[in-house]
Order: C-alpha cells, then structure tokens, then sequence
C-alpha cells in the first residue's frame, strides 16, 4: 500500500509542528503534502524546512475543503489520508489503516482523542440511515480514502464551509462505498495558541446560519425535496432552539443571542436548499459534487518540494 497524507492548515503553525513530528517518527516512508492556506503565522518555513513534508502546496483560498481537494489531486498515494492540523497520529494508526484497506474497507475513520483536565475525551461512532441509505460519519480531520473513492465522490464539495465530511459521507453511502470505523485508527487531536480561524472568529449568529445553510445544502442536493428530508431539517432546528433555551434559562447565553440564532435559520436553510436543488441539476451523476476536484483543476496555488 502506497500511502500519502495530506495536512491542510491555516495559521496553526505550533500544532502543526507536533503532527508532522509524529508523522516523521511514525510514518517515515509515506508521502506527506501540507496545503497551506494563507497563513500569516510563518508556516510555510516551518514546512519547508520539515524532513516529513515531501510537498508544500501554498493557496490564496481561505477555505478548507479547497485545501483538501488540492491535496487529493497532486497525491501519489494509492490511499490518501487526510489529517487537519491538530491531528497527531498514534502508535498503532498506520497498522489499522492497512488492515482495514486489505479487508477491502473504501474509507477508513475511527476515534478523536481531545486531551482535557484529567484524561481525555473521545468522539464516538456516528451512523445512521436515511432515506434508506446507511451513512457512517466521519471526522475530516482523520480519515483516509482508497483512491478509488476519493475519485468516485470527487473530493469535497467547494460551496460548504462547515459540514462538507458529512456530506461527503452521505454520497459515499450513495455509492455503496464500504466506510469502517476502526478504533485503533485513532488521533490525539492538540490545542494550541495559535491564530483563530475564521469560522472561530464569526459572531454566533452567523456560525448557526453557515450550520444551516449546510444542512439545506446538502439535504436537497443529496436527496432532493421530500417530506422526510423536511423532516430532518425541521428535527435539527427543533433540537437546537431547546438546547439554547436551556442554555438561556441557565444563564449560560443571552436571550438577544438565542433570538439572532433563532433568526438566522429559516432564511440559511431556505438558502441552503435552494443552492442545494441548483447543485444537483448541475451534477446529476453519482458523485453529486459540482464544486469538486475536477471542477477546479485550474486553481490558483504555488508547489514547492522541500
């Protein structure tokens, strides 16, 4: 198994240090690609003077899933793994992820360690069905795709800003692509001092109007318009007013805040859907990802090969 693993960032120069560390120490003889976006923090001497970085790709785009559609197109690997830059990997990583690959899983995920006071926390299998299909979630920070499914969902779709993993999950189960969840395929995700990104720097109401602007997005796109996909988006607005309002009564968050969360939704998920529909006329193929790798082949980047 040829293996490449390619590391977006964008201002996390301290974090990003550790994973490439760990890489060098664990996975010495895979192909490492840091997309780096424009970083404001030195990141790209730190990866250009990196033994683990075999190629730096720098982009003008502050966008996430631009940076990983960039690195699954210049991958050699034939598995591409995918780390955000937090993501350390561990000890028996690299061996779990061949196991799984030689069992013939499509895409492999598995656990997010965060270190808190005293031990640490740990994301749990995620899985469920809709409109028949059986999705298994994964974190896009630790996940790895034969090339064969990297290819056949065209990477991620460009037009999300947040959510576009659970998307990318949902055209996978489309696809009857095999997603195994194996534990030992484990990250110990870090925290660091570094620059806020920019979804981190968005007052609340606009995080919750990108969240559902998302859902309606990839709700319609993947599904079309149904009652039960109605349903669904309706379900997640319903879950997240009664959770603020606990918060409120709490005085964990201000009834102004809940107030502009509650009126960002409707207009995000009427947004979200309509782009949504749009999107899957314009791609009606199984991979329904019309802002996907191969639409951006002419992206603006510079390469350089440390």
């Amino acid at each position: 198994m040829e293996l490449s693993v390619v590391v977006p960032t964008l201002n996390a120069r301290r974090r990003l240090a550790r994973v490439l560390d760990a890489l060098e120490a664990r996975l010495p003889a895979v192909e490492v690609v840091v997309v780096n976006g424009p970083s404001s923090d030195g990141t790209s001497g730190l990866v250009r003077d990196h033994p683990a970085v075999d190629v730096l790709l720098e982009l003008p785009e502050r966008n996430l899933n631009a940076s990983r559609n960039a690195g699954l197109a210049v991958a050699n690997g034939d598995v591409i793994a995918l780390l955000d830059h937090g993501s350390v990997v561990r000890d028996e990583w690299y061996d779990a992820l061949v196991a799984a690959v030689e069992s013939g899983a499509d895409v492999v995920t598995g656990p997010v360690h965060r270190a808190v006071s005293g031990g640490v926390t740990t994301e749990e299998r995620e899985h469920e069905t809709v409109a028949g299909r059986d999705v298994q979630y994964f974190d896009g920070g630790n996940v790895a795709f034969t090339r064969e499914a990297a290819t056949a969902i065209d990477g991620f779709d460009e037009y999300l800003e947040t959510g576009a993993a659970r998307d990318a999950a949902h055209r996978l189960a489309a696809l009857d692509m095999r997603v195994e969840w194996v534990p030992a395929f484990a990250v110990l995700r870090v925290d660091g001092d570094d620059l806020p990104d920019r979804v981190a720097e968005n007052p609340e109401g606009s995080a919750t109007g990108l969240k559902y602007r998302a859902l309606g997005y990839r709700l319609a796109k993947n599904y079309g318009v149904s009652i039960t996909v109605a349903w669904r988006a309706v379900r997640h607005a319903l879950g997240d007013a009664a959770s603020a309002a606990r918060a409120v009564l709490g005085g964990d968050e201000t009834l102004s805040s809940w107030l502009a969360r509650g009126r960002a939704v409707v207009p995000n998920i009427a947004a979200g859907v309509a782009d949504g529909l749009r999107a899957r006329h314009r791609d009606r193929s199984p991979a329904r990802n019309p802002n996907g790798v191969s639409s951006r082949m002419d992206r603006a980047m510079s390469r350089y090969e440390p």
